[in-house]
């Protein structure tokens, strides 16, 4: 799924990152084993409604698909975004 904002991986940092006017945007996750609990995502209120927090967690899924990861949607965010997304629904951990 094409997305408006550059997007890219960090994995040092464990979270999917982007950079917009100047501003750090973050989707965190932590990484056991197979396992991708992703527990926090972060855009400024300035940039809030932009659709930056959707590309930042269809980055994560992506990746997690890419990798074979299953993954816990800790974040209240993520978790609705999956909701929503019914073709994210089989990335869901038991």
């Amino acid at each position: 799924m094409p997305t408006p904002h550059a997007v890219t991986h960090n994995p040092a940092a464990a979270r999917f990152e982007a950079h917009i006017d100047g501003q750090l945007c973050v989707a965190d996750y932590r990484l056991a084993g197979t396992l991708m609990t992703m527990h926090h995502t972060f855009v400024p209120a300035a940039l809030e409604g932009r659709g930056i927090a959707a590309a930042l967690v269809a980055a994560a899924l992506d990746h997690a698909r890419g990798a074979g990861w299953r993954v816990h949607p800790a974040c209240s965010y993520v978790a609705r975004y999956m909701q929503r997304h019914l073709e994210t629904q089989d990335l869901l951990a038991p």
